[in-house]
């Protein structure tokens, strides 16, 4: 075992006494600081060399700390020679490096106190360790520069750091904290960016991304069908195509074509027969990713496109187009390209169809007037299409999904809203009905040169329409044939002075009030002067001795301005008596339709007929109305005296098939019973008697009882009177009334009264009509009242 060491000190003397080398500050524990000679002997050092100076003395080394657990020296080989100082200062002297000792007798480096080489290279006797333990021998101490006793101590020179001998580096301890500092900062602003991403803005680019990624593709709803009473479409719903793009798949990014909305329009105007300018605008439509680029194409249409766009897409992926698309981008050295031929990129990848509806019109024009049109966007634009627009149209879905370079994205997910389809509209048009008085009118309005016309057939019992024919017309299949004026329905929307027809309303009150009769004797003379104005009839005559029968009969305008006087004391009283009846018949008011653009007619308050309309309001003449509203009043007085309100729509069907029935129209009484049972008998005279203006209405084995009409026309362009306004409207059988049919023609050219011009129309209507429903003829002769009266 080692013998513990006991700490140093020194005597009165000055000397230490030393039971150990004294330890190297800084050592570790266990060495001390002189190497002892090997063991088995002791060698003295050997004096210094002639001429060479002593050593310096060294000051006393500061105590060390408290050292560790010494640890036994390595015992030295057997036979080994400790190195002679003499040869170490040699060759430290010749300059000669450790390195260059042989392995075998170099010697470990001195250090200094603060652990650097010492000074020279010359190992100091404080830095060697001792090759055993014990105590140094006293030549030892004094060969390591200590001063005699009483000699004045000598300062240790300042040490000074040895020169480098190879590359000096940095001080790793600042290099880590400027790398330490770096990479912390980097790490925050990534730090700070993924919180930014995933936390403050992932809502807003999440939605962003869905924005670009998903495309919301409306989805039409069918339109309703619009059924003929028997439930034969009028107006219907087929599969068609509408040809959509990608606005976002035409840019030169994404195609990369400078041009690609201009190729695309080239091929795609021929097909659609659009301008090709107008599709590269619509392709070219910034910040949009739906661009409908034509509605409701065939499907010949989309088979077109869809062809081209496969041929074009296969020639884009021949491999000739796959080996340049693999080269773009690359270093020009190695081939690349940066950008590929024009026959390998497919400008109409951008374009789709999406399956939507179109409206058609299966009969053509049949009751085109009344029925109406869609426009291009498939909204209604005229008649019952537009009315119930709301109702036909259904309720529109929508479908979102997820879309890759124009393909779907089944693993994407999408939303679903299915569309509702519209309601169908059944109305109250018989069709064959409507066939025979459009052909009718069609080719009258030919005949007479005239500038239109228009009949309406109407059920008397429930007040339902039948039929209701306008010429012109025009087939809303093809709009592009017919002019604006030809579009509306003129039977309801012309305003026009009914003239003689007007009569019945006049008679009507005359013999409701009960101021006369149908035998009561009338003279009329020729002129009747009025005021400042002479008023005459159709022609010139002598003084006609008329019944009030004979005065409906033969269309007497003086005989009827006569009647009229009699509904009151003084003219003013006579004027509100008749226009409290005109308006129980349903003048100057809407007829309940509601129809798009409908008229509701002129009628004056009774305060404002001043000077002459007082006198003509009575024969038709200062008041309007729609052939509808004419309709209605002889309808009324085949009714019994009860006005029931027209209709046109029968009933709905909705989406999940319940039909539901229109309600029935509102009733009102106008004239009582046995008023409206004398005037019938009263209009059958027109038609019979051979003075009657309306010979040319009568139907073999029918009582047809009506009344002819020619009126001066109102010019609507200049407010003024030119030309002439035809009409006949009549109802059969007389004795059973069943159907209503009116007839008005408008400028006529050949012939302008009414007889003459509708009285033909109606009895071809009348007779299709009465054999379509199968009506019984009449089982009585009409009762022929007396005309005339002799004085």
């Amino acid at each position: 075992m080692s013998t513990p060491r006991q700490p140093s000190g020194e005597g009165a003397g000055g000397r230490r006494t030393i039971k150990g080398a004294a330890p190297r500050p800084g050592a570790p524990r266990g060495q001390s600081g002189a190497k002892p000679p090997a063991a088995g002997r002791a060698r003295s050092p050997k004096p210094p060399p002639p001429g060479a100076q002593p050593a310096k003395p060294q000051p006393p080394e500061p105590k060390p700390p408290k050292p560790a657990r010494s640890q036994p020296a390595r015992p030295a080989a057997a036979g080994s020679q400790p190195p002679k100082p003499s040869a170490a200062r040699g060759r430290a002297a010749r300059g000669q490096s450790p390195k260059d000792q042989p392995a075998g007798n170099r010697q470990p480096r001195p250090q200094s106190a603060q652990g650097r080489p010492a000074r020279g290279g010359r190992p100091s006797a404080a830095t060697v360790r001792p090759a055993v333990r014990g105590v140094r021998p006293p030549q030892q101490r004094r060969a390591e520069g200590r001063p005699p006793a009483g000699a004045p101590p000598r300062r240790r020179p300042p040490q000074r750091r040895p020169a480098s001998r190879g590359i000096r580096l940095a001080d790793p301890r600042r290099r880590l904290r400027v790398i330490t500092v770096v990479l912390s900062v980097v790490f925050s602003v990534f730090a700070g960016r993924l919180v930014q991403l995933q936390l403050l803005d992932s809502d807003a680019l999440a939605s962003d991304a869905n924005t670009n990624r998903y495309l919301n593709i409306p989805i039409t709803a069918e339109r309703g069908s619009i059924t003929s009473s028997d439930g034969v479409a009028l107006a219907t719903t087929v599969d068609a195509y509408d040809i959509t793009a990608d606005p976002a798949m035409f840019t030169p990014e994404a195609t990369g074509l400078p041009d690609a909305p201009e190729q695309a329009a080239a091929l795609l105007a021929p097909v659609l027969g659009l301008p090709k300018e107008k599709l590269a605008a619509d392709l070219r439509t910034p910040k949009t990713r739906y661009k409908r680029l034509a509605a409701q194409q065939t499907p010949d249409v989309k088979n077109q496109i869809t062809d081209l766009k496969s041929s074009l897409e296969k020639q884009a992926g021949s491999r000739a187009c796959q080996a340049q698309k693999r080269l773009l981008n690359k270093p020009a050295d190695e081939g690349g390209r940066t950008r590929v031929d024009n026959e390998c990129v497919n400008p109409l990848a951008g374009v789709f169809n999406r399956d939507t509806q179109k409206r058609v019109y299966p009969s053509d024009g049949l009751a085109a007037n009344l029925v109406g049109f869609v426009n291009a966007e498939g909204e209604g634009a005229g008649g019952l299409e537009q009315q119930f627009q709301k109702q036909l149209a259904g309720k529109e879905g929508h479908s979102s999904y997820a879309q890759a370079g124009g393909r779907l994205v089944p693993t994407a997910g999408g939303s679903l809203e299915p569309a509702v389809p519209g309601t169908d509209l059944r109305l109250t048009v018989n069709r064959d009905i409507q066939w025979a008085a459009q052909r009718a009118i069609t080719d009258q309005v030919a005949n007479a040169g005239a500038e239109k016309g228009y009949v309406i057939v109407q059920d008397v019992r429930n007040g339902q329409v039948l039929a209701m024919a306008t010429s012109p017309g025009f087939n809303p299949n093809d709009l592009s044939t017919a002019k604006n004026s030809q579009l509306g329905n003129a039977a309801l929307q012309d305003a026009y002075e009914p003239g003689s027809t007007a009569k019945l309303m006049t008679m009507a009150a005359v013999l409701d009030t009960g101021k006369a009769t149908w035998d009561t004797k009338v003279t009329v003379p020729y002129p009747l002067v009025r005021g400042d104005v002479a008023f005459k009839d159709d022609v010139e005559h002598d003084t006609w001795y008329l019944t009030l029968a004979g005065v409906l009969a033969k269309s007497s305008n003086i005989g009827t301005i006569e009647a009229a006087q009699t509904l009151g004391a003084t003219q003013p009283e006579a004027n509100r008596v008749l226009y409290d009846y005109l308006r129980k018949f349903g003048i100057g008011q809407q007829t309940g339709l509601a129809f798009p653009g409908e008229t509701a007619g002129l009628l004056d308050k009774p305060e404002d007929w001043k000077a002459s309309k007082q006198y003509t309001i009575p024969f038709g003449q200062g008041l309007s109305v729609n052939a509808l509203q004419a309709t209605s009043v002889f309808s009324t007085i085949a009714n019994g005296g009860v006005r029931v309100a027209p209709s046109v729509v029968q009933g709905t069907t909705a989406p999940d098939g319940k039909y539901t029935p229109a309600p029935a129209g509102a009733q009102s009484r106008v004239v009582s019973e046995q008023t409206a049972k004398t005037l019938t008998e009263m209009l059958e005279s027109v038609v019979s008697d051979e003075q009657g203006t309306g010979g040319k209405a009568a139907i073999p084995g029918y009582r047809v009882a009506g009344k002819t009409g020619t009126a001066n026309r109102v010019d609507p362009k200049n407010g003024g009177y030119r030309g002439y306004t035809a009409s006949f409207i009549g109802f059969a059988p007389a004795d059973q009334p069943r159907v209503t049919v009116s007839c008005v023609i408008q400028d006529p050219v050949n012939g302008h009264f009414g007889g003459q011009l509708c009285g033909p129309v109606f009895k071809q209507v009348m007779e299709f009509t009465l054999k379509t429903l199968q009506v019984p003829p009449s089982g009585s002769e009409a009762p022929n009242l007396p005309v005339e009266w002799k004085p």
